[in-house]
């Protein structure tokens, strides 16, 4: 910061959302007079001068109240500056996305949408010496805790900044978590990982019970280092997380081997780490504000466990053109058969109602185009098919032997079409072992897929259903209506 009028312009956002500077001219001649030698350096000694301003502000009774105001005027306009800053810089480094397919950048959000939420200050708010009980504007609050003692203005500000609760929000909203990988994994527990592995990412046990052996390893090695070093006063308790150094990440490489007997390179165990607290991260946005994020503070890349992952033994390493292929080919195999699976069921249970009946044939189509394609209740359902109830709706449908009988058939054939594939890149070492490990991947991703379409399906209201069942059951029923 080179430039004397930030210590005497306000940067305010006026309700039109213009962003505006505003100068005191007590405050710019109160700064010319006190550090006038100063104001035509190239680069101003902002740290002396935030001190100076400083022992103003809390200057002893017999000071001049007035250069009191007027220093902490000269602070909040510097602060103003400091705050924009801290917008533009968010912007730069998280409010633009890589568009994966053309790889032009994607604009989330820009430092004026951020501006209105933490730039909120005017200078006819009353100094921090009224004890007025007024709302205080987050300028005020970063001044009464700043101490230039123990940080500079800037770093104070940057942090206070990101602390703020609309700030926050706002980031999180669009996917950004502001708390490190490292500090994510150091206070999570042995118990929440498995949980967050099981229950959100739907992992396989094989790939649970490594992850959770990695953060143990994690936890002898990097925490306890932590803790000794703020027991010895060396760190404070609220200290950033950095990464693990090399020689932690071999100390950590030493306890798996000896524990669990699991060799990782440093290279493999850093890897590891930063997975795991990727997802730790998506789990606990989607927990915050109900879904996944876009990407993490730390600019790391998603990654996930493709089936093609899950079917190698887990000290295997994948190629990522072995990846790719096998991933490409299992998406194409997915949808041809969950297309067939759904075609074969549905045509099963029309023949079944067939003979029982014909009209109910017809209503048992109705009613799942009405629900999935529609997202009708089950009360508008019936009055729409002739029934009296919703119960008769429930019955007439049967969802959940529904959706049973296509995950029973979907899994047969993918695991026939997988198998196959899946023998042309496997260790043959571990060919006898494989039909296994593809079935067990498979029934994980396909309990995670239909447990999906029977969540949308317990709350939906008024609206089409958007899960991938949902949708490539409306397409056959619309192909069905089509033909009639």
């Amino acid at each position: 910061m080179s430039s004397a009028s930030r210590y005497w312009q306000l940067v305010r956002v006026y309700k039109d959302g213009e962003r505006k500077p505003e100068e005191c001219e007590a405050a710019k001649a109160f700064f010319q007079q006190r550090f006038g030698d100063l104001v035509e350096q190239t680069e101003m000694p902002n740290a002396f001068i935030e001190r100076e301003l400083v022992k103003l502000l809390h200057g002893d009774a017999s000071a001049n109240s007035n250069n009191c105001v007027l220093a902490e005027t000269c602070l909040r306009c510097v602060i103003s500056h400091l705050i924009e800053e801290v917008c533009k810089q968010f912007e730069s480094k998280h409010g633009w996305k890589e568009d994966p397919e053309d790889g032009k950048k994607i604009c989330l959000f820009t430092f004026h949408s951020l501006l209105p939420l933490v730039l909120d200050d005017d200078l006819k708010q009353k100094p921090l010496g009224c004890s007025s009980p007024e709302y205080r504007s987050l300028a005020s609050q970063i001044l009464q805790t700043f101490d230039p003692n123990k940080a500079g203005l800037r770093t104070w500000v940057d942090r206070q900044v990101q602390r703020h609760p609309a700030f926050h929000a706002f980031l999180l909203e669009h996917g950004i978590y502001l708390i490190t990988d490292w500090a994510i994994l150091n206070d999570t527990s042995l118990e929440k990982l498995q949980s967050v592995l099981s229950e959100f990412h739907t992992l396989t046990s094989i790939e649970i019970k490594q992850a959770t052996q990695v953060l143990q390893g994690y936890h002898a090695v990097y925490r306890q280092d932590r803790l000794r070093l703020r027991q010895a006063g060396t760190i404070k308790g609220g200290a950033k997380c950095l990464p693990p150094t090399q020689d932690q990440l071999t100390r950590i490489s030493e306890y798996l081997r000896s524990e669990f007997a699991l060799a990782l390179s440093q290279e493999r165990i850093m890897s590891k780490l930063k997975n795991i607290a990727q997802q730790l991260r998506e789990e606990r946005i989607h927990q915050r504000r109900g879904q996944l994020p876009l990407r993490s503070i730390d600019n790391e890349k998603s990654k996930t466990y493709t089936l093609a992952q899950q079917i190698q033994a887990p000290e295997q390493e994948v190629e990522p053109d072995e990846q790719n292929e096998f991933l490409t080919f299992y998406r194409k195999q997915f949808l041809d058969c969950l297309h067939q699976a759904i075609e074969q069921v549905t045509s099963d249970r029309i023949a079944y109602y067939e003979r029982k009946n014909r009209g109910t044939a017809e209503d048992f189509l109705t009613a799942l185009y009405l629900f999935h394609c529609e997202g009708q209740a089950m009360g508008a359902i019936a009055t729409a098919i002739g029934l009296t109830a919703q119960p008769q709706v429930s019955r007439l449908m049967n969802l959940k032997e529904f959706r049973a009988n296509i995950r029973q058939r979907l899994m047969k054939q993918l695991q026939d079409c997988v198998l196959e594939k899946a023998r042309l890149f496997a260790d043959p070492v571990r060919l006898a072992g494989l039909d296994q490990r593809i079935e067990a991947a498979l029934d994980e991703q396909l309990a995670a897929f239909f447990k999906q379409a029977e969540s949308e399906a317990a709350v939906a209201k008024n609206c089409p259903l958007r899960s991938l069942f949902a949708i490539q059951l409306c397409q056959q029923l619309n192909a069905w209506r089509t033909e009639k």
